[in-house]
């Protein structure tokens, strides 16, 4: 890939509070943790990372609080490049932060106090159209609230602009919304969560892809973590592989598919190809600890 697309990235800035355990405490149980990390996060700002590390030309629009932890995730916004001119902080409310637990096999719990991100409202999607005219590609999640994701897709859409929607955390969406999307990307458990329909083989996978589609979206793709990704598009339809490695962290892998994924995408590679971008640039990041901190570089993916 040689151009840099422009990416318009939607949705959630956190500061990450990450402590990492021999095991998830249950409820009533006190543990002893072991090494604690204070991370920028979010899915928006890690996807919006991903895509300029990635090689994309990125614009995020966020909403952070007029805090230490606002001010210290907008100055690494900037030293990664990204376009931070509609990003607003927003005196007397927090910023959004997120307490996750990490165990031994590298899996996770969060849990997001949303603060600013509750703040990003359709009047700011409005405010923000040049962005969305000269992207080549719109990147959304569910961490803001959804009225605000609808009225990007919407906005998108008019523009003729392909939206991806990353569908993380799941929540219950309208019909409206998916009529807008070019590509969603679930991962099993969200795809259940949004179909009902346990996604637990190729075949449960297929029958999922088949409620989106019948929803209105054009291309899906349900990641499988370690077992790769499920693609249903109009030229492959089945599991891509993805390479085993010991996995570390699985914290923002989704983040990092999705981001390299819109890099590819809006360098017009076809889907297949993109996926396989996609997963490289996860498989590395799983690899190390953290949310942005795992999130590798262009230079760093292998080239076959």
């Amino acid at each position: 890939m040689q151009a840099k697309p422009k990416i318009l990235v939607i949705g959630s800035a956190n500061m990450d509070m990450v402590i990492q355990s021999d095991h998830f405490p249950v409820p009533g149980e006190t543990i002893i943790g072991g090494e604690f990390s204070l991370v920028p996060g979010g899915k928006g700002a890690n996807q919006a990372v991903a895509a300029a590390r990635l090689g994309g030309d990125v614009c995020f629009i966020t909403r952070l609080g007029n805090d230490i932890f606002g001010s210290q995730n907008l100055l690494n916004y900037q030293k990664e490049g990204i376009d931070t001119s509609h990003i607003q902080q927003i005196p007397n409310v927090p910023s959004g932060v997120a307490l996750i637990t990490v165990d031994k096999s590298g899996e996770n719990t969060i849990i997001v106090a949303p603060g600013a991100n509750s703040q990003l409202s359709p009047y700011d999607i409005i405010a923000s159209q040049q962005k969305f005219e000269e992207a080549d590609l719109i990147l959304l999640q569910l961490e803001v609230p959804i009225e605000t994701v609808c009225a990007a897709a919407e906005l998108a859409k008019k523009l003729d602009k392909k939206v991806v929607l990353n569908p993380a955390p799941a929540l219950g969406l309208p019909d409206s919304l998916y009529e807008n999307l070019f590509l969603v990307t679930p991962n099993e458990t969200e795809a259940e969560y949004l179909t009902g329909i346990a996604v637990k083989d190729e075949k449960s996978a297929k029958k999922a892809a088949r409620y989106f589609l019948e929803k209105g979206v054009k291309e899906i793709i349900i990641t499988l973590g370690a077992k790769g990704a499920y693609l249903y598009t109009s030229d492959f339809k089945g599991i891509l592989p993805t390479v085993k490695v010991q996995t570390k962290d699985t914290t923002a892998a989704g983040d990092t598919f999705n981001g390299g994924l819109a890099v590819a995408l809006g360098n017009s590679l076809p889907l297949k190809d993109a996926v396989k971008f996609a997963m490289k640039a996860a498989t590395l990041s799983v690899q190390r600890m953290g949310a942005q901190t795992s999130i590798p570089f262009l230079h760093e993916l292998p080239m076959t």
